[in-house]
């Protein structure tokens, strides 16, 4: 393709730029080959002409369609060169805010320098097990990609994740292992996983410091292999370190600090452990001041020892060893204080006693005199001789500093060697990962050996790299059928040829180290000798002979020759290592006492660096005197070997590779460098593998995706049946040169470049059809607007001429009118004035008489008052002295009563005093108290009469009273009349007299008068104007306040529902919590419980392997038949309680209760048997004193058991006569509901309750006696059994009947007679006290009347009040008294209903067992014997002959019945051919037959063992939905006939009266309902675990990726990990594949016959796991972002709801659970431009939260061109509106959340009586009852 095809006017194309690097430019005019210039338009609107290079003619880079920039993968991109890789990045960083992106088989990650929330277990879980081309970029991806394919492919892995220092390599690192412990776990218990975690914070405190780049940079390189076994869990791991930066100890820059944990043991100096090591502060020490920056910014020094001790202790470091390492650590840093003296230029001194050299030797337990003397001198050896020398100053401080060194080396060697004993595998590992964390490539100012090494690290390792992208390429054609050409691509071995070949930079610096006078100036001209003008790789700086440049793969870098022999050299004084050898102090010699078997001593590395070489390779064994020579190793030597075995490693696995970009130096948060990022691309070697990629074919596609995206560009002929075929037309007329593309066996591959050029195809194409639909649409819309102008003229003009016509109908009809109402007017006006004249005629009249009469009133009125003053002064003066004379009179009774009391008080005293009194008091004390005691009765009975004579006279008194009242009432008013007729007569006489005199007065004032009602008229006029207008404004202000006052309470109304809506859902939110936690710790019980099981398996098979021996059974088997006994009604109290709390203790305290109980009934069951041996024998001896005095007793047996009899009908008349009075105040009671009957204390009440508990204790009597005969008889025919065996069954017969004659049936009949005769005194006593009784409630009655007398009264009295008050006190009263009487009537009442109905129950199932005890009385009475008895009426109960719902089986079928019915029964038989739940109909027909024979053992063995069996089922078949949902449904049916079948109340009434004959009579298996509940929880939560992993796999392909609307969405061009997933498909799932799942679901649960509600509830966890699953995969999804994908998840949705409204289930709450996806599916396709849009989606997106909300909006790509990126500045919006939003911070749904589930009681209406056992079920043992 021609490039004046590409560049024509409006391409982009990328220029370089200083600044930004690369500039976007867009072409002014077309291209034409021989330009010299390109005219450009930069974005900001500058003009610029471009120049092109005269010499190559390259033209600028095209710029890559707005469609494919944000991109997951660089390799997606048409064009890939630098400029489009660098705006990629920067789009999805600062844009998207996404910091993953692929290149290749390359993670690029970029530290965003902030927190992000992408790194949680709901993340993790959602990349486990999926493709990672499926998912967004993400370190959990390239963790998921390598464990599976070690899984798959059997091959250890490798992740290689180097960059600059501050990138975030150690971050990754850690994230990918955290990754591999969450997904994998562990083997064992030992928390292998825990332990491989724990080490990163030892390994960051002792190998971590802060730099200018980096606050926590690793100065040291790792490799951690993560071991596994066979099944991939952890169980063990190893780390190597390499390059130790040792110089760090004993220097740091500016701005820089030590390794963390100095900092760390100085911050906790002051805790007690510390004391000995005499710390301070970090600026007290030499090592730890030097850069000046003691602390990090938001970092606890003192909270990081503590994470660091305790992962220590985690990692099996003891405290004594832990407290060895701080003390080694605290010994540095006071070492590093230690100073010398100079004596002269060649020697020096330490200060005699000095402090820090002290504390140095007592942390280390050396001698104080020799370290100090090693410390300024050293030893020479010759060949002949050996001596002393000192050092200089200098010289001495280097030799401490590189002593520090050594002992912080080897300690660190010590700490890493501890840590991979702990995490060594206990068992044989299988595979591994290894995670390696290096340095990357640098290049700074001044570089030295440390950088030297570093770079040839990475020339290595970029080596490895090249070579690993050129093999998947070459696989890739290969695969493909692609003709092969060689790519060529940077190959950088001449560079590391250079570095470590013979006679390389390496080889020299060695054998420079050996020379005796060696230095760095020689070894520099040997470099220059060397390699100068030989290797085009080596160069000399111009301006210096002491520095060489090295051209490596990333940038060319200067490197200064001083120092590299003294770092290669690493030298430290032996004699100083002797003296710390001899130290006192353990850990310290166990430092050094390795150091000769290693290849790697102590010093290893440049400035100190450490390369640890263990590895797994084993060293041959060394040869005598070897270890010396192999100590004299170089640190450049041993780096080459370290470097080899990692390179080793590496290639024997298959690599990943993560490339951590720094995006900028200052570390803000999301801030782009261009020149930063471009210069870390160039060296970390994403763009070689970007250029490898560009060089051959590096876009590719399937033929479908092809097909799908380009189906546009065909006509309806080239579309044919074979979609390769099609592709291979189309693109040959498309593409004219054939060698930018080739057909492969699955895909096309395309040259870079030609994929731009078919999206310019396309587009174009597109826009030419948009054009013409536009053109349609507008021509159409103009004429529908036409149109519409015309039609509304016409209808204008008709309403104008309308208008006019009428307007003139109505100017007549005016005119008319106005003459009307002049005439009438004209009438009106001189009306009015007559009248107005008339009426002040008439008014000046009224106001004359009126004035004289009022002065005659005033005069008479003044008359009458003077009268009335008069006499009640003259009363008050009477009354005065009639008081004052009878105080006088009162006053002297009082003084003369007082002197006759104390008188008679004298003589009571001198009385008292003697004894005779006190005798006489007492005598007759009694008599005197029964005396009062009558008087007292009499008084009240008087008192009562007296009350009632007293009642009828108030009553009589009030009708009197009433009548006196109105009489008087009359008398009043005629009295007042006839006084105001006289005075009236009067008045008008003297009227007639004034009016004659004061005539003339009203004549000369007339006109006066007239004058003033003019005046008074005008004045009146103008104020009822004013008046009318006050009112009017105040009817306005009245409908303001009115208006103001409804929309006031209708708002408080409104805010009162919203209110009590909103706390009612908070209610509901809160149960639903409860429920959910309690069900959650359900489940976890559940897993404890079965783990408990496989433990006691492992046990029995442990216990099961035969031994020599004696071999006994187990005898206490049967406490392991179930971890569940509950007691039943009737059991005694020390039966286990339901401890649901404690979940985890259960099994244990059941366990240990089970085995008290069974040794508390086995003490029990000896004493039992001691006393019925003793019985024995009693009753042996009294057979043999009977016989004996058998021939003397008279034939009294028929006389007695007819005596008897009677009894037994008069006990049982008396049991009828107390049903019939229970019946008869029950019906009482329900028949008369007035407020004195049932208040609290009412009579009838407590009859009713005195005569229940009294008949409740008759029973528990009679059920004693009973219990007594039938023990004594047991025991009696027992002792005669094993006397008399004989053979002869005529003999046997007739001793059985002697022993009946003389012994048993006497004292039976003693028994019963005593028995008859204590009930009868019963019977009496019990009709007294009921006598009593009856009294003592009729006073209470009286008492009652009198109590509603008073009530009456205060009613009385309230009435008195005004009315307003009274008639509101008095309903308030009323109100208040009777809600309060009603409810707690209300409760009596229930309460009282279930004490009837239980004691009625309890009274029918006594009496029928006292009817089969008489019976079986009279059944061991022999046939002789009922012959001569006398016929006599005998109770025999009537045998039933129809059904009653009960099957009877044996104890031993018990196994069988459990094993037949649930063990080894198939549900799809049972569903398909039997009615749903016959299994629970049986078993609970079982427990009526049970209950019925009133066997507590038997109801609690089939219960427990039925709950074992479902829980045996489950446990083997746990995986088959179609048998979870069985035995869901048919454990709650058998829930749901327990309670139907309880005789509760409130399951009762859905009976029919025949289903309540079947009710549980003996036992409350209310506990039993409890576990069955719980039962029926966990196989819910069990069969939401089976769909779930059933539907999981259909969810994504279904919803998400298959085109249920085909055509809608366009397939984007894909990279490279879209193509080479992991994993092949395994199928298309569609949403057909879905729904039809869906559908098999529902019909198996409704032929299971599930109840609707329990349906429900599972559709609607469907349902959730459905939208949780597509949501939380949306979001990690970029490629899923779009419009079109937003309809077609929405049409999915609509499918899934019509399926809800097929099955009737939209009221499930299902739909609801949609809502997430529903929303953010609108999200997609809503317009995102203005506020308007912003505020829409904010209110329109509740059930996001906002984390989700701002991720889609992040995320969404267009997929087309016509369709527009979200700007940055929108999502800004979006936050700031969503900031007060209170919402989770959790990205994605919890698709593992479980709701919590209820079981809505559901009665049955089948009868039992007609339930048919089919015979396939193979119960023939159990019969019907």
């Amino acid at each position: 393709m021609a490039a004046s095809e590409l560049y024509t006017k409006y391409a982009r194309v990328w220029i370089p730029d200083p600044e930004e690097v690369w500039k976007s430019a867009e072409l002014l005019k077309d291209y034409k080959p021989g330009d010299k210039v390109l005219q450009l338009r930069l974005e900001e609107g500058k003009d610029l002409e471009y120049s092109l290079d005269p010499k190559t003619k390259e033209l600028p880079p095209l710029r890559n369609p707005d469609i494919l920039v944000g991109e997951n993968d660089l390799t997606a991109l048409s064009y890939l060169h630098e400029p489009a890789v660098l705006h990629n990045l920067k789009v999805r960083f600062i844009d998207s805010k996404l910091i993953y992106t692929y290149c290749g088989i390359v993670l690029v990650a970029i530290n965003p320098y902030e927190q992000l929330p992408i790194y949680g277990e709901d993340i993790i879980n959602a990349y486990s097990g999926q493709n990672m081309g499926d998912m967004d970029p993400h370190i959990f991806a390239v963790a998921e990609e390598a464990y599976k394919q070690m899984a798959r492919d059997e091959r250890n892995q490798s992740i290689i994740v180097s960059g600059e220092s501050g990138a975030g390599k150690t971050v990754s690192a850690k994230y990918a292992m955290r990754y591999f412990a969450t997904v994998s776990g562990s083997a064992s218990e030992a928390n292998v996983e825990e332990k491989v975690l724990a080490s990163n914070p030892i390994m960051e405190s002792i190998g971590n410091a802060k730099t200018t780049r980096n606050d926590n940079s690793s100065r040291f390189g790792k490799y951690i292999e993560i071991g596994f076994d066979k099944r991939y869990r952890i169980i063990g791991a190893n780390m190597r370190t390499y390059l130790l930066e040792k110089s760090r100890v004993v220097f740091q820059a500016e701005e820089e600090r030590n390794y963390h944990i100095f900092y760390q043991l100085c911050a906790s100096a002051a805790l007690p452990e510390f004391k000995t090591l005499r710390l301070g502060n970090a600026n007290y020490f030499h090592y730890t001041k030097q850069g000046g920056s003691p602390v990090i910014d938001g970092v606890d020094d003192a909270k990081e020892m503590v994470n660091t001790r305790q992962a220590c202790t985690l990692l099996g470091i003891s405290d004594s060893y832990q407290m060895g390492i701080f003390r080694i650590l605290a010994g540095i840093l006071h070492l590093g204080n230690v100073e010398f003296a100079s004596r002269d230029s060649d020697s020096c001194t330490v200060p005699p006693k000095h402090e820090p050299l002290t504390i140095f030797c007592d942390l280390m337990g050396v001698e104080y005199e020799e370290m100090a003397h090693w410390l300024c001198h050293r030893k020479l050896a010759t060949a002949t001789e050996t001596y002393i020398k000192p050092i200089s100053k200098l010289h001495a401080i280097n030799a401490r500093d590189a002593l520090a060194k050594h002992i912080y080396a080897n300690l660190f060697n010590w700490i890493v060697d501890h840590v991979n004993k702990a995490l060594h595998a206990a068992v044989k590992q299988h595979s591994f990962i290894g995670v390696l964390d290096i340095y990357g490539f640098e290049t700074f100012e001044i570089n030295s050996f440390e950088q030297f090494c570093i770079n040839y690290a990475n020339e290595k390792l970029q080596q490895q790299f090249n070579m690993h992208v050129f093999k998947l390429e070459q696989e890739e054609y290969m695969k493909e059928q692609i003709p092969w050409t060689l790519i060529d691509f940077y190959d950088n071995q001449p560079c590391i040829n250079l570095i470590e070949a013979k006679m390389g930079v390496l080889d020299l610096l060695d054998e420079e180290c050996k020379m005796p006078k060696g230095s760095d100036d020689s070894w520099a001209q040997k470099l220059y000798n060397t390699h100068l003008n030989k290797c085009a790789l080596f160069e000399k700086p111009r301006m210096s002979n002491k520095a060489f440049i090295i051209k490596h793969f990333a940038d060319k870098v200067e490197y200064q020759c001083e120092g590299f022999l003294e770092k290669n050299k690493d030298t430290v004084y032996e004699e100083q290592i002797r003296v710390l050898k001899s130290s006192k102090f353990k850990l310290l010699p166990e430092l050094f006492q390795d150091e000769e078997k290693v290849l790697s001593p102590t010093s290893a590395a440049p400035s100190g660096r450490v390369p640890l070489t263990r590895m797994p390779v084993k060293p041959a064994k060394a040869r005598p005197g070897q270890a010396s020579k192999e100590h004299k190793k170089t640190v450049g030597h041993q780096f080459r070997n370290s470097l080899h075995l990692l390179m080793e490693t590496l290639n024997a696995t298959t690599p990943h590779y993560v490339r951590c970009i720094k995006p900028n130096d200052f570390k803000f948060p999301f801030t782009f460098d261009e020149k930063r990022a471009v210069q870390q691309l160039r060296a970390c070697g994403v763009l070689e593998t970007i250029r490898i990629s560009a060089a051959g074919f590096p876009s590719r596609w399937t033929y479908q995706e092809f097909f799908s995206r380009y189906r546009v560009l065909m006509k309806q002929r080239d579309v044919l049946g074979d979609r390769k075929q099609t592709c291979k037309n189309v693109l040959e007329k498309l593409i004219q040169d054939k060698d930018k593309y080739q057909f492969g066996k699955t895909k096309i591959f395309f040259r870079a470049g030609q994929v731009a050029y078919l999206e310019k195809i396309r587009a174009d194409k597109l826009r030419a059809a948009c054009i013409r639909i536009q053109k349609t649409i507008r021509g159409w819309l103009m004429r529908k607007k036409y149109l519409r102008m015309r039609k509304a003229a016409i209808t204008i003009q008709r309403h104008v001429r309308g208008y006019q016509a009428r307007c003139y109908a109505k100017f007549l009809r005016r005119t008319r009118a106005a003459i009307t109402i002049q005439k009438f007017q004209r009438m009106y006006v001189v009306r009015k004035r007559y009248r107005c004249m008339r009426d002040a005629t008439i008014a000046l009249q009224a106001l004359l008489r009126g004035y004289m009469v009022r002065n005659k009133y005033q005069m008479m009125l003044r008359e009458h008052k003077s009268v009335v003053i008069q006499k009640h002064v003259r009363g008050w003066l009477a009354r005065r002295r009639y008081g004052r004379t009878l105080r006088a009179i009162v006053y002297l009774q009082c003084c003369y009563r007082r002197m006759m009391a104390k008188r008679e008080l004298k003589k009571l005293k001198i009385e008292a005093r003697s004894v005779e009194r006190y005798k006489k008091l007492h005598i007759g004390l009694e008599n005197k108290i029964m005396q009062l005691q009558r008087k007292i009765d009499e008084q009240n009975k008087e008192y009562k009469s007296l009350l009632e004579k007293m009642t009828a006279l108030e009553v009589t008194y009030t009708t009197e009273t009433e009548k006196l009242r109105g009489d008087v009432e009359r008398l009043r008013l005629s009295e007042e009349e006839a006084r105001s007729a006289t005075s009236r007569v009067l008045s008008l006489q003297e009227e007639i007299a004034k009016l004659r005199t004061e005539l003339h007065h009203t004549q000369a004032e007339k006109k006066s008068i007239e004058e003033r009602a003019d005046k008074y008229k005008h004045e009146t006029e103008q104020l009822v104007s004013e008046l009318k207008e006050q009112n009017s404004l105040l009817k306005t202000e009245k409908e303001e306040l009115n208006r103001r006052i409804h929309d006031q309470a209708k708002e408080i109304t409104e805010s009162m529902e919203k209110k009590l809506v909103e706390e009612t859902k908070q209610l509901e939110l809160d149960l639903n919590d409860e429920r959910l936690r309690y069900q959650n710790l359900l489940n976890e019980f559940s897993r404890l419980e079965e783990r408990y099981d496989d433990l006691k398996d492992e046990m029995n098979l442990m216990v099961s392997i035969p031994k020599p021996g004696h071999k006994r059974t187990d005898s206490t088997h049967s406490s392991n038949e179930s971890e569940y006994t509950f007691s039943s009604e009737i059991t005694e109290a020390e039966d286990l309680p339901l401890r649901m709390e404690e979940p985890s203790e259960k099994k244990a305290a059941l366990d240990m209760s089970l085995f008290l109980k069974l040794q508390k009934r086995v003490s029990e069951l000896e004493q039992e048997k001691q006393s019925l041996q003793d019985e024995l024998d009693r009753k042996e001896e009294q057979a043999l004193r009977a016989k004996a005095k058998e021939e003397e007793r008279p034939p009294i047996r028929g006389a007695e058991l007819e005596y008897e009899s009677l009894k037994r009908q008069e006990l049982e008349s008396e049991n009828k006569k107390l049903k019939n009075e229970l019946n008869e105040l029950q019906k009482a009671l329900t028949e008369t509901r007035a407020p004195e009957v049932t208040a609290p204390g009412a009579p009838a009440y407590r009859v009713l309750l005195d005569q229940l508990t009294s008949v409740s204790e008759e029973l528990e009597v009679r059920k004693e006696e009973v219990l007594i005969l039938r023990s004594q008889l047991v025991s009696q025919k027992e002792a005669i059994q094993p006397k008399h065996t004989m053979t002869d069954a005529t003999i046997l017969l007739e001793d059985v009947q002697k022993m009946k004659d003389k012994g048993e049936i006497a004292q039976a009949y003693i028994g019963l007679k005593e028995t008859n005769r204590l009930l009868e005194s019963q019977l009496q006593s019990q009709r007294k006290s009921h006598e009593n009784e009856l009294e003592s409630l009729r006073g209470e009655i009286q008492s009652l009347k009198e109590e509603n007398n008073r009530q009456q009264q205060l009613l009385a009295q309230n009435l008195q009040l005004p009315p307003e008050a009274r008639i509101e006190a008095s309903l308030q009263h009323e109100i208040t008294r009777l809600t309060n009487e009603n409810l707690d009537l209300m409760e009596q009442l229930e309460k009282q209903d279930k004490t009837v109905r239980k004691l009625k129950k309890q009274l029918k199932v006594f009496a029928k067992k006292i009817g089969e005890l008489e019976v079986g009385q009279m059944e061991n009475i022999s046939p002789g014997q009922i012959i001569d008895e006398p016929i006599r009426p005998v109770n025999i109960p009537r045998k039933e002959k129809d059904f009653q719902g009960m099957l009877e089986y044996k104890k031993e079928d018990e196994q069988k019945l459990v094993k037949n019915l649930i063990l080894e029964l198939k549900p799809r038989g049972v569903a398909v051919n039997l009615i749903p739940g016959l299994p629970a109909y049986i078993l609970f027909m079982c427990v009526r037959h049970a209950d019925y024979l009133n066997d507590d053992q038997k109801v609690r063995s089939l219960l427990t063992s039925t709950i074992n069996g479902i829980k045996k089922v489950l446990k083997k078949r746990g995986d088959d939905f179609e048998t979870v949902s069985f035995w869901l449904s048919n454990t709650c049916r058998f829930l749901h006939c327990l309670k139907q079948y309880s005789g509760e109340e409130g399951f009762m009434k859905h009976n029919t009266p025949r289903q309540n004959e079947h009710c549980l009579t003996n036992f409350d298996l209310a506990e039993y309902r409890q576990v069955l509940s719980d039962l029926a929880i966990q196989i819910y939560q069990q069969l939401v675990r089976v769909l779930e992993n059933i539907l999981q796999p259909m969810i994504v392909s279904g919803m998400l990726e298959h085109e249920t609307i085909q055509g809608v969405s366009g397939v984007k061009p894909t990279g490279l990990r879209k193509r080479t997933s992991s994993i092949a498909d395994e199928g298309t799932y569609t949403l057909d594949s879905i729904i039809r799942q869906l559908n098999s679901f529902h019909s198996v649960m409704c032929q299971h016959g599930m109840d609707p509600e329990l349906i429900k509830q599972v559709v609607k966890q469907m349902f959730y796991i459905i939208g949780a699953v597509t949501l939380n995969n949306l979001l990690l999804r970029k490629d899923m972002c779009s419009w079109s994908k937003g309809m077609q998840i929405r049409y999915n949705v609509s499918q899934l709801e019509e399926w809800l409204r097929d099955k009737n289930l939209m009221n499930s709450g299902a739909k609801e659970t949609l809502e997430p996806l529903i929303q953010a599916a609108q999200l997609l396709q809503v317009k995102k431009k203005t506020d308007e849009d912003a505020e829409a989606i904010c209110s329109m997106c509740n059930a996001l939260t906002t984390a989700q909300i701002v991720k889609v909006l992040n995320l969404y790509t267009p997929v087309n061109e016509f369709e527009e990126r979200v700007l940055v500045s929108f999502i800004r919006t979006i936050q700031v509106r969503l900031r007060d939003r209170k919402d989770s911070p959790q990205l994605l749904m919890d698709a593992k959340h479980i709701f919590p589930v209820t079981f809505p009681f559901n009665p049955s209406s089948l009868a039992l009586e007609t339930i048919q056992i089919p015979a396939s079920l193979g119960l023939g043992f159990i019969s019907r009852v």
